[in-house]
């Protein structure tokens, strides 16, 4: 079973268990947005980890085996060859999907504005080297049908 599939299994799983990803990442006592993208198949899980999200969602082996799986991530191959600028689409590529989970179990059907929008970019001091964290504040567009 690929990672992929474990994924797919587990979206199915988290619903019908009537669990929202936070309440997932509270059970595994880790990071909401980690969670959810290691949950999704873009990162491996710990043995426990996967044991126990097998537990929540009356998972079977394979799953269990999947989650602990290494990832493979390719990088896309449009991407600029520019370090920082590749950074972005890596951290989009492994993130974006869990993005989109949880903003639709936050907010609903819809969209984040990348027009009603703003980004900032700020340096936080850090003991292992200072880190960039960058802000993305979009709208909230629900889909209206």
């Amino acid at each position: 079973m690929t990672k992929s599939d474990a994924g797919a299994i587990v979206r199915a799983a988290r619903v019908k268990a009537g669990l929202t990803w936070a309440e997932l990442a509270t059970e595994l006592d880790a990071p909401l947005v980690w969670t959810t993208a290691a949950l999704l198949g873009q990162h491996p899980m710990t043995a426990e980890q996967a044991r126990r999200t097998a537990e929540l969602l009356e998972l079977d082996e394979d799953v269990q085996t999947a989650l602990r799986d290494q990832p493979y991530r390719a990088g896309e191959t449009s991407a600029s060859s520019d370090p920082t600028i590749y950074r972005f689409h890596e951290a989009i590529s492994v993130y974006g999907p869990a993005l989109k989970e949880l903003i639709h179990e936050e907010f609903g059907d819809g969209i984040m504005s990348a027009i009603n929008f703003s980004i900032d970019i700020k340096r936080r001091p850090h003991p292992d080297g200072d880190r960039v964290v960058v802000t993305l504040d979009g709208k909230f567009l629900d889909y209206r049908w």
